[in-house]
């Protein structure tokens, strides 16, 4: 049955839509941090549909909030008051830390991106956006225009004129060898220069802990010294909230936060695990800026009234089980453990990431060569054993994304880390 779905698979849908394993897994239902595939194999997730299941899969919370809005009424766009989608904004409001922040509801990240670029480009009367090497932010036109990471960026043509700074991988690069402080003060001077040889760009975009690339992250602060030379000409930080937003860091609720010095971001988007499965994404922004646009606007999809009854099921249970408190305390058991394991793994260059959103960076041992083969062997052998994770990285597919929901017991962890010790031990 799988095979058959697989030929059908190819003849209608692009050679480019990415599946995972050689063997491709058709994953029927879900209960907690477990799946299962259509064979009926049980599978502890890892990844979580791409970071998206975020407290857990069938959580009867958000199930029975989805059933009865869906008895009631499901869409009805938002050329009408829709109770749902003005109380999550309220929250999402307050949590954000934006002073009078406005919030515009998208279906997706990518269209929250697209959406941030637009109401910063119009705001500043400039088309040019300052973006991180390494970055991802999307699959539309204008996010691809922007993305660093020359494996999702099938075209450079873009509406955008974009210019990449340093400083979103700490541990590659011309500054690596530095101090935290060193490295901060010298992505600091390179901003400064590029910023001398452009006209004024509109925003700055970056993740506080690049997804796609593989979990990396600059030192804490780095984004803060940023904002200090944005603010003083003007120019917007757009933070990407899309897979760091929602306490999955554990150390903080915004992964912005742990750049915070210098005050919060002028927009901030966010999507994935807010809809635990549903397709909401979203921008929230200064009330100057998001009011900026001259001309009419709608969104079809966006906020309509199932996703938003999702979006406010998922909140509560988050914010009243401290899922956030929980990701810092089992994602650090999780992180120490998948550390000892790689010390004694030569093709493990680095175990990195905080909370449950850990990278484990795959080279051919002894060198910082990318080595996508043997990441792929493990991803396989991951789920041979019983564990479904991810891929990502910069130069080349060659980091394993760990990121499993939220409500992850410290028995799962162990469980987890032990299918991937196995997986990493199977390489040698």
């Amino acid at each position: 049955m799988t095979n058959d779905l697989l030929g059908r698979h190819r003849a209608v849908l692009p050679d480019w839509l990415a599946l995972y394993y050689e063997e491709p897994l058709e994953i029927t239902h879900g209960e907690g941090r477990h799946v299962w595939d259509a064979q009926g194999n049980r599978y502890l997730d890892f990844f979580g549909g791409i970071l998206t299941t975020m407290t857990a899969h069938a959580l009867p919370e958000v199930t029975k909030a989805v059933s009865e809005q869906a008895g009631r009424i499901i869409h009805s766009s938002t050329l009408y008051l829709n109770r749902p989608m003005v109380e999550l904004a309220e929250r999402i409001a307050q949590l954000s830390g934006i002073p009078d922040a406005r919030v515009f509801f998208t279906t997706s990240g990518t269209e929250a991106n697209d959406t941030a670029l637009l109401l910063a480009t119009a705001y500043r009367r400039s088309n040019t956006i300052l973006a991180m090497r390494n970055s991802y932010h999307g699959r539309s036109f204008s996010a691809v225009g922007i993305t660093g990471n020359s494996g999702w960026s099938p075209t450079s043509l873009s509406p955008l004129q974009t210019l990449y700074v340093h400083g979103g991988v700490r541990t590659r690069g011309p500054f690596a060898s530095l101090g935290d402080e060193a490295y901060i003060a010298a992505c600091v001077e390179d901003l400064k220069d590029l910023l001398g040889h452009t006209r004024a760009p509109a925003a700055l975009i970056a993740e506080p802990v690049q997804g796609v690339g593989g979990f990396t992250a600059p030192p804490d602060g780095l984004y803060a010294a940023f904002r200090e030379v944005l603010h003083e000409r003007g120019i917007l930080w757009i933070a990407d909230e899309v897979q760091t937003g929602w306490g999955r860091t554990g150390e903080h609720f915004w992964g912005w936060q742990a750049h915070g010095r210098s005050g919060p971001p002028d927009i901030m988007t966010f999507a994935k695990g807010i809809g635990n499965g549903m397709s909401i994404g979203g921008v929230v922004a200064r009330s100057e800026i998001m009011n900026c646009l001259d001309s009419n606007s709608i969104s079809t999809f966006g906020g309509t009234q199932i996703t938003m009854a999702a979006g406010l099921a998922n909140l509560n249970y988050l914010l009243e089980h401290d899922l956030q408190g929980n990701a810092r305390r089992v994602g650090g058991l999780l992180i120490e453990r998948l550390r000892a394991v790689a010390a004694h793994v030569p093709a493990v260059r680095e175990v990195r990431g905080r909370g449950l959103m850990i990278g484990i960076e795959i080279t051919k041992p002894g060198t910082d060569e990318a080595d996508p083969r043997t990441a792929a062997a493990v991803l396989e052998a991951a789920r041979e054993g019983g564990l479904l994770i991810g891929k990502g990285g910069g130069h080349n597919t060659s980091s394993l994304r760990v990121a499993p929901p939220l409500s992850l017991t410290v028995a799962e962890a162990e469980e987890g880390a032990a299918i991937l010790e196995n997986a990493l031990r199977s390489i040698q």
